[in-house]
C-alpha cells in the first residue's frame, strides 16, 4: 500500500473510506496515517488491519452521510423557495416578494485539508452562499485569521480542518489528548480579542472529535464535539448557510442549527445567535 492509496479499516468493520496521507516507520512497524475522505478526522493503522478499496468505494457510515447531505440540500432549498428539480424559485414566492430583495452573511472559511475545502466550497456556491476559502494548516490558523478578517470583512468565520482524540485519552478536557484542537482554541480566542461581539463576528470551530467546551469558552458561537464524534466535512456549511439566510431581528434556534448539519446533536452545539441574512427594499430595476 502506498501514499494516495483509497483503504477501510477491516476493525471497523469497513464503515469509512480513508485515504493513505503518509507512512511512518514506528518501532521498526510500518504506520498508516489516513485522511478520512468525507469525515474530518486523521487516523492511523498498521497494514494488517487495511483493505484497499476502490475510490468510489463507499462504506455504510459514508452510504449513511451521503444521503444525509442531499436530504440537507434539499431541505434548505425548498426553505427557500426554490424548486430543486428546476432550481428556479417558485412563480408564488417571486410575485409576493417582487420588490424586495436580501443579503445573506459573507463566510470566511479556513480549512486545514484543502480537499474538504473544495468540497464546501462547491456546496457553498450550490446553496448561493457568498463564501470564501482559504487553505491553511492548523497550526498556523491563530496566527494568520485576524489579518485575513481584516482583509475579507466576513460575518462567519469557520475555522475547521482535522482533529481527533489521540488513542488511550480519558480526559477529553485535557488539550494535550488532542491532534489539533489548541490551534482552534488559540485561532477562536485571537479572534474575539480582535471583536468580542458574537453578533457582529459570528464563529464555528472544530473538526472531528474536537475539545468542544474548551472552544465554545474561547468564545466560538457554535463548535465540535459534543460527544467526541466524528463530524462531515460539510456541518460547518451547514451551520453556516443556517445562520447566513436567517435575518437579523431574530435569535437562530439552536435546534434549527444542529438539525441542519449531518451528524446532528453528537457532533455540533452552540450558543444563541442573531441571523445575518439583511432584507431590503424596493429592489432596483436595474438589476436581475
Amino acid at each position: 500500500m502506498n501514499v494516495g492509496d483509497y483503504v477501510v479499516r477491516k476493525s471497523y468493520g469497513r464503515d469509512i473510506t480513508f485515504k493513505i496521507i503518509d507512512i511512518k516507520n514506528v518501532n521498526n512497524e510500518k504506520v498508516y496515517i489516513l485522511k478520512g475522505i468525507n469525515i474530518r478526522i486523521i487516523a492511523d493503522a498498521k497494514k494488517e488491519d487495511l483493505e484497499e478499496v476502490d475510490e468510489k468505494f463507499s462504506g455504510e457510515k459514508d452510504k449513511i452521510f451521503n444521503s444525509r447531505v442531499n436530504a440537507a440540500i434539499k431541505r434548505v432549498m425548498v426553505a427557500r423557495g426554490v424548486d430543486t428539480n428546476r432550481g428556479n424559485k417558485s412563480q408564488k414566492i417571486v410575485t409576493e416578494n417582487e420588490m424586495t430583495f436580501g443579503r445573506p452573511g459573507k463566510i470566511l472559511h479556513v480549512d486545514g485539508d484543502p480537499n474538504y475545502l473544495e468540497v464546501c466550497l462547491k456546496v457553498y456556491k450550490q446553496l448561493n452562499l457568498n463564501a470564501v476559502g482559504k487553505s491553511i494548516p492548523e497550526r498556523e490558523q491563530p496566527s494568520e485569521i485576524v489579518d485575513l478578517v481584516k482583509e475579507h470583512k466576513p460575518d462567519i468565520v469557520v475555522l475547521t480542518g482535522h482533529d481527533g482524540v489521540l488513542k488511550r485519552s480519558n480526559n477529553y478536557l485535557d488539550l494535550n489528548n488532542y491532534r489539533n484542537s489548541k490551534y482552534f482554541i488559540e485561532a477562536v480566542s485571537n479572534l474575539r480579542d480582535y471583536n468580542s461581539s458574537y453578533d457582529e463576528l459570528i464563529i464555528f470551530a472544530g473538526a472531528c472529535q474536537s475539545c468542544y467546551e474548551n472552544i465554545l469558552d474561547a468564545g466560538a458561537n457554535f463548535a465540535s464535539s459534543p460527544n467526541r464524534v466524528l463530524i462531515h466535512c460539510l456541518d460547518p456549511v451547514f451551520v453556516c448557510e443556517k445562520v447566513a439566510y436567517a435575518t437579523i431581528s431574530e435569535v437562530v434556534s439552536i435546534n434549527e442549527v444542529i438539525e441542519n448539519t449531518i451528524t446532528g446533536i453528537k457532533g455540533i452545539g452552540g450558543l444563541q445567535t442573531r441571523g445575518k441574512y439583511r432584507e431590503g427594499y424596493p429592489k432596483s430595476q436595474y438589476q436581475s
